[in-house]
């Protein structure tokens, strides 16, 4: 075997090396972007002018997980319609909230309470928002995350993601 052997050895303890290198960091990042967490790129009209397509917000995933939502904050959940897609929203009430809503044709909608476990978000462009006030409330299990802050555009770099908080009629019990 002699230097054939050795090369062999070495070849195989390099391999190894790197191989469990690469697989020690992709449970590492797995488990940060899955449970800490990640990175998200807007799509759509929903959220303007808060937010604008091709926007790259921070997202925290622990937060949803420890049921730390607050009206105000805008989150990243799995869409009641469409499983697939996510949605990028404004919590405006939160479970045990009394709720009047103004819908985009004037008319306004009573829903007496936003039931517990469940949270109702709407986009920031009220005219061009598909969100609570068409699906109803939504459970607090499809959030994702919480946006913590704007990366991309770099003239909004590290701004807050929430900017404003929209004016709703709301009466609270």
């Amino acid at each position: 075997m002699g230097f054939f052997g050795s090369v062999l050895r070495t070849r195989l303890s390099q391999t190894l090396g790197v191989t469990g290198y690469v697989l020690k960091w992709g449970v590492i990042s797995h488990v940060a972007l899955e449970y800490v967490g990640s990175i998200v790129i807007c799509q759509g009209d929903s959220m303007e002018p808060t937010l604008k397509t091709g926007d790259i917000l921070v997202t925290d995933h622990i937060t949803p997980r420890f049921g730390q939502l607050s009206r105000g904050d805008i989150i990243v959940a799995r869409s009641p319609t469409q499983p697939k897609d996510f949605i990028c929203k404004r919590i405006i009430a939160i479970g045990g909230d009394a709720l009047a809503c103004n819908r985009v044709d004037g008319t306004v909608v009573s829903m007496p309470i936003v039931p517990r476990g469940h949270i109702w978000v709407e986009g920031d462009n009220f005219a061009d928002s598909t969100d609570s006030r068409d699906y109803g409330p939504i459970p607090v299990g499809l959030v994702k995350g919480k946006a913590l802050f704007r990366i991309w555009p770099p003239r909004d770099i590290f701004t807050r993601a929430i900017i404003k908080k929209p004016q709703v009629n709301r009466s609270d019990s």
